[in-house]
């Protein structure tokens, strides 16, 4: 990794997020959280240790709230963990009252939560049934990532923890703007059904949410990216390289747009400075 990531690639720190198996959404409640707690032990002692540029995830039994909040407070406040993990796809939307603690115990603990595509939940990976190829998945990403927005943000999450910091990471980005539009719509016609609000939605989404870049979408033409970034905020993005993937990222040639040395800073480590507390 030294050799193929770190320093070919000019990498200052690199966030791991374990996938699979590390645990996460898994039927069996103690085999989840015996499984997400061997996988934080592995990262700590195995990466992190081994090479100080590495911050870890807490990977969190999230369907199993008391396991999740015991392994919050468990490792919060070690150097080598700087986020806590959970998938996309849950078994009910992430705004709802069952994972409430979980945030909770995130906040509390000065940490941000990460929000990383994949994981199954029990429902079909789009809303329109199960899909036949791959590919469908990988564009359900984003479906998926906007149901979890449209959650977090009316359910009253952020209104109830404004402190909060959330990451969506690897479903794109491009779909922020449209969504948090037609979210403020609705909600101007419909805001007495959700007295518990007292922003717009959009507004709770340029103040509490975050995303990565990996895979980024490139449209033709290309200057149509900067104007989606430009709605979303280049305080907002955080770059992602997906390594070791097949489809990750090379930081010299990830951004397809000619962007000012100001907004390239924030993008590629200015804004995880600031999210994650790096020094």
């Amino acid at each position: 990794m030294r050799a193929q990531y770190f320093e070919p690639l000019g990498v200052h720190f690199a966030v791991i997020n374990p996938l699979t198996p590390s645990g996460q959404g898994f039927a069996n409640p103690d085999l989840s959280g015996a499984m997400c707690r061997a996988t934080n032990e592995w990262q700590a002692h195995d990466l992190v240790a081994r090479e100080p540029r590495f911050r870890a995830s807490i990977c969190v039994p999230y369907e199993d709230t008391d396991a999740s909040v015991a392994e919050i407070e468990r490792l919060a406040g070690r150097r080598e963990f700087c986020q806590v993990l959970i998938l996309g796809r849950t078994g009910e939307g992430l705004g709802t009252k069952r994972y409430r603690p979980i945030f909770r115990a995130a906040a509390e603990a000065g940490l941000p939560v990460s929000v990383h595509a994949f994981g199954y939940g029990g429902a079909p990976v789009t809303s329109g049934g199960w899909h036949s190829f791959y590919i469908e998945e990988m564009t359900g990403h984003a479906q998926a990532a906007q149901a979890q927005v449209s959650s977090m943000v009316i359910e009253g999450l952020f209104e109830e923890l404004p402190t909060l910091k959330v990451l969506m990471v690897e479903a794109g980005f491009a779909w922020l703007p449209a969504l948090a539009w037609r979210l403020d719509r609705a909600w101007r016609v419909l805001r007495q059904e959700t007295p518990h609000l007292t922003m717009s939605p959009s507004e709770y989404i340029h103040r509490n949410i975050w995303l990565t870049t990996q895979p980024m979408e490139e449209p033709e033409p290309r200057s149509h990216l900067l104007d989606t970034i430009g709605w979303i905020g280049w305080d907002r993005l955080l770059f992602a390289t997906d390594y070791p993937h097949w489809d990750f990222d090379d930081p010299s040639q990830a951004l397809p747009v000619r962007v000012e040395a100001a907004d390239r800073e924030r993008f590629f480590i200015g804004n995880a400075r600031e999210v994650y507390g790096f020094r």
